[in-house]
């Protein structure tokens, strides 16, 4: 059967399970936007800028674990698309990209909208293809697909020239891949999970550390039944929230530049660490010279070889599928016949415990100006926890992170590693579009939120009802913050003057808006906002201007020199 490129990449996506391709249409892509309109096999959904479609893409990957799809044209199409590729790249999100090119005659000669994709998106891609014959093109998007969601996921560009999608040749979709240079399937060395175990049972002062690793390799359950069958404490990393169940007793809270204190110092001074799943990032150990203080011994368990020992020295590494290791590892433990020092572990939950009183989230409860934090806290309130949140980054972000309680994977979808304001109204498109039915927030400030509100257009046209939470303090929050505690209170450029009518904004797109002021307000606002199924709800929650994230490490600190809200 002969079908032109188009319908080829059209009947590729089909035989993968696409549900959703996120993209706008551009010259480069017409024969495949033709060949899509011909289609019933999946739903396109136009986005109003790429940037978005690449979001919502991502948001659709995180929130279901499978591959997530972009479609954009040449030129500015595929540079417009780098920042949703580089944020999914950061977090290790599986997305393919298909790009428009001009035909293949014309590559080299500047012709109107060229650029080098595959030169451009290099350094931020798990891996790039350039199709220059049709006669490899669903071989090459089988590879993309596999690349993609095996391994460590991650993006992967197919940039396919305008005439490759007009050429016909003979269909054929491979029913396997075999690739040479990369193997994807990586199973733990059976001695060194051995002495993982050996490790474990010694500790006195354990703690175990997850990251979005875990949460990529849905390992979840096994870090559940690994932390509750040793009695050990555990944190996750921004990325890695829910893997383990925020409510649970062992659950310490989130570590980090703005972790609990419990966890920060309970991660400084134990003296065994399994991490799963993470990579010691700089917002999480802060000075890897002050982490390195505190004698200890570190068994390192990730799928990615290269993010092991990266940046701090570890004792046991493990490279593998981390829900495969976690099973070993629960089999070597339950089968262990060697007694443990219980009495060292209560001592041990006893100083955690002490740390925990400290109560480091403490805010005013009493003012008579909305605080952040409430607002979190109603919203988790108000869902029962089981709400899927997205964010965009700054101070939003982290109170979201310590106030929410993700008892549950993959409801919290968030850009970590790049911190891509914009992020989250089309993430949450995409979450809400995979999650029918199933109560959606963004939350958001008044910063990020216009970076790509034009989406609120694509809400309305695919009837998409997210429930947006703007914590509206008037500030890039974040930046704010920082200026406060290290540039003497100079606020250069980030007031928000001018900012829009949000309500009104929100009403012109056919959407309904609120404005919420009173702390008393609050709940109610959030109930009638959920209650209305069906509808975008755009929430405008006027909050202190003055409220800061703690507790806060500074750049280059350590983890443990917290700076804490009753120290200012």
């Amino acid at each position: 059967m002969e079908l032109t490129g188009a319908e080829i990449t059209v009947r590729c996506l089909m035989e993968e399970g696409v549900e959703f391709v996120f993209g706008y249409p551009g010259g480069a892509v017409l024969n495949i936007y033709d060949a899509i309109f011909k289609q019933d096999g999946f739903k396109h959904i136009l986005v109003r800028h790429e940037q978005a479609a690449v979001h919502a893409a991502d948001g659709y990957a995180r929130s279901t674990g499978k591959v997530g799809v972009a479609l954009v044209t040449s030129g500015p199409g595929i540079t417009n698309a780098v920042t949703g590729i580089a944020t999914a790249y950061m977090d290790s999100i599986p997305l393919i990209v298909i790009s428009g090119q001009v035909s293949t005659h014309a590559i080299g000669l500047d012709a109107f909208q060229e650029v080098d994709a595959v030169g451009i998106t290099r350094p931020c891609v798990k891996h790039n293809f350039l199709v220059k014959d049709i006669k490899e093109l669903a071989a090459t998007i089988k590879k993309a697909f596999y690349i993609a969601s095996t391994g460590r996921p991650g993006p992967v560009l197919v940039d396919i020239p305008k005439d490759i999608t007009s050429q016909a040749f003979e269909y054929v979709y491979p029913a396997t891949v075999n690739m040479r240079s990369y193997n994807a399937g990586v199973k733990g060395h059976g001695g060194q999970i051995k002495k993982a175990a050996q490790m474990l049972l010694e500790a006195k002062r354990p703690m175990i550390y997850s990251g979005g690793g875990v949460v990529l390799g849905n390992a979840a359950p096994q870090l559940v039944e690994l932390t509750r069958l040793l009695g050990f404490p555990c944190t996750n990393t921004l990325m890695g929230l829910g893997a383990y169940p925020a409510t649970d007793k062992q659950f310490v809270g989130m570590l980090g530049m703005h972790g609990t204190y419990e966890a920060n110092m309970a991660m400084q001074h134990s003296d065994v660490l399994l991490a799963v799943g993470a990579r010691f990032d700089d917002r999480v150990i802060g000075s890897p010279e002050h982490f390195a203080r505190e004698a200890r011994r570190i068994i390192h368990i990730d799928i990615d070889p290269s993010s092991i020992a990266k940046r701090v020295r570890v004792d046991v590494p493990i490279v593998g599928d981390v829900a495969a290791v976690l099973d070993e590892l629960i089999k070597l433990i339950k089968a262990a016949k060697e007694p443990r020092d219980e009495a060292a572990l209560s001592a041990w939950w006893t100083q955690i415990e002490g740390w925990r009183n400290l109560d480091c989230l403490k805010f005013d409860r009493h003012s008579d100006i909305i605080k952040p934090q409430r607002v979190i806290e109603q919203l988790w309130q108000v869902t029962q926890g089981d709400a899927f949140v997205t964010t965009d980054v700054g101070q939003h972000q982290m109170w979201a992170a310590q106030f929410y309680k993700f008892d549950q994977p993959r409801r919290w979808i968030t850009s970590g590693g790049l911190g891509t304001m914009g992020f989250g109204l089309p993430a949450a498109m995409g979450v809400q579009l995979a999650q029918p039915g199933r109560n959606v927030a963004c939350v958001t400030g008044e910063s990020s939120i216009q970076m790509c509100i034009q989406e609120l257009s694509t809400c309305r046209q695919y009837h998409i009802p997210i429930k947006i939470i703007n914590l509206n303090n008037r500030y890039m929050g974040m930046v704010r913050q920082w200026q406060e505690f290290f540039y003497g209170n100079r606020y250069a450029e980030s007031y928000m003057d001018s900012l829009p009518d949000f309500v009104k904004l929100a009403e012109s797109y056919g959407h309904v808006g609120m404005k919420i002021e009173k702390p008393e307000d609050v709940e109610a606002a959030l109930r009638e906002a959920f209650a209305l199924k069906d509808r975008l709800v755009f929430m405008d929650f006027i909050t202190d201007q003055t409220e800061n994230v703690f507790p806060m490490v500074p750049n280059g600190a350590g983890i443990s020199e917290m700076i804490l809200a009753e120290e200012l």
